[in-house]
């Protein structure tokens, strides 16, 4: 485990409010990136559930933002972190194709979003310490 990690497992046990998985892999890494949780959170807002329609998986869309905070924004990097969130997910790195294919394994859904959130976590510390942004 990581600070990292550790933080969206924080947040991932908080109730209400509701922390959907692109403000839990957004938030765990506002502080180093040099943004306040608040902000994060609200930037994060409406990219759970896919952007709340079924789309790109918010643990993807806030890996993302993360990378582009810490000024990691070249299409190289960023295909990188998108072919190895597909590569562990049969190619699918959209919220409603990966809710169906869990559905199949009977793990609960809230298990299976933590699971992705944790995953992008740490395909970021990778990239971000390759990159040489965080220690």
């Amino acid at each position: 485990m990581s600070k990292y990690t550790d933080e969206a497992e924080r947040l991932f046990q908080i109730q209400s409010p509701h922390y959907n998985c692109a403000q839990r892999v957004l938030c765990a890494f506002a502080e180093d990136a040099g943004i306040s949780q608040d902000l994060a959170c609200r930037i994060g807002a409406n990219f759970g559930g896919g952007m709340k329609c079924g789309s790109v998986c918010g643990a993807v869309t806030g890996g993302l933002m993360v990378l582009g905070l810490f000024g990691i924004d070249d299409p190289k990097s960023v295909q990188e972190f998108l072919s190895a969130f597909r590569g562990n997910h049969d190619g699918m790195f959209e919220c409603q194709p990966l809710l169906q294919a869990n559905a199949k394994t009977g793990l609960p859904r809230a298990q299976h979003c933590q699971g992705l959130v944790l995953e992008s976590i740490g395909l970021l510390e990778n990239m971000l310490r390759e990159a040489g942004k965080i220690a």
